[in-house]
């Protein structure tokens, strides 16, 4: 079991639900104040995208923090260095496609910079065996994502390989801000937690802290990436971020209670 893995276990169990909020690396030139302010707010971990030039699975809000970090030059090996010289006190977790995460070196980086775990949504079951021997050999946490359409057995091998979580897509469709939480959101995590004792987060589509309440009826714990991100393009400062995750964690916490 990786780090990442047996920190989110511990909290699980212990009756909290799960908090983690993503944050483009680089889209200002202090971002990790932003990132620490998360932190201090109560998530659990941060979700921290490095920006790549074609997105396929993010939708405007993280498409536009995405222009907007590699048009000022962030760069993976920038963020990285970034993140080296920080501690929030919370595991950090990458996220990319399959470009990047792909390339020699790239695993040590991470590990190097303290990142705890990997996303990379673009990389199928089929294809993920190197990345997963590779994740593994530096005590990287590779979780692997599920959605509506997955069927049962491939959830069950999906739940099996991934490491530290699971990522429940609650949608069919990108990221980005919605009115309501989608209705296959909760059968999906229900059809998760049937297959697997590892965490599962809901991602994709969970704004307000009401609909992050909802989703954590039915999961470990939630991620929420562009509600935060359409605050830091708005000019949002880490005070103003870090009180919207705060509205996040109390949430969760009435419902755990």
């Amino acid at each position: 079991m990786t780090t990442l893995e047996s920190r989110l276990r511990a909290t699980r169990d212990a009756g909290r639900k799960l908090l983690m909020p993503y944050l483009t690396g680089g889209i200002v030139p202090e971002w990790t104040d932003y990132l620490a302010a998360i932190a201090d707010a109560g998530a659990d971990a941060v979700e921290v995208g490095l920006p790549f030039s074609d997105p396929t699975l993010d939708g405007p809000t993280i498409q536009e923090a995405s222009d907007a970090a590699l048009s000022r030059g962030a760069t993976p090996s920038g963020i990285l260095a970034d993140l080296a010289g920080v501690d929030v006190g919370v595991p950090l977790v990458a996220s990319t496609y399959a470009n990047l995460a792909l390339r020699d070196g790239f695993c040590g980086q991470l590990q190097e910079a303290g990142v705890a775990g990997l996303i990379v949504p673009d990389l199928p079951l089929e294809e993920s065996g190197p990345l997963e021997a590779t994740t593994s050999g530096s005590g990287l946490a590779l979780a692997l994502l599920v959605s509506p359409a997955t069927p049962a057995l491939r959830i069950r091998d999906i739940a099996a390989r991934s490491r530290g979580f699971v990522y429940a897509v609650s949608l069919m469709g990108t990221t980005g801000e919605r009115d309501q939480l989608a209705e296959s959101a909760a059968t999906l995590a229900a059809r998760l937690r049937q297959a697997t004792d590892r965490p599962v987060f809901l991602g994709f589509g969970i704004s307000t802290p009401q609909q992050a309440a909802q989703a954590a009826c039915a999961a470990d714990g939630v991620i929420v990436g562009a509600a935060v991100m359409r605050r830091v393009l708005d000019g949002a400062t880490p005070a103003q971020i870090g009180a919207f995750v705060a509205t996040l964690r109390s949430a969760l916490d009435d419902r755990a209670a």
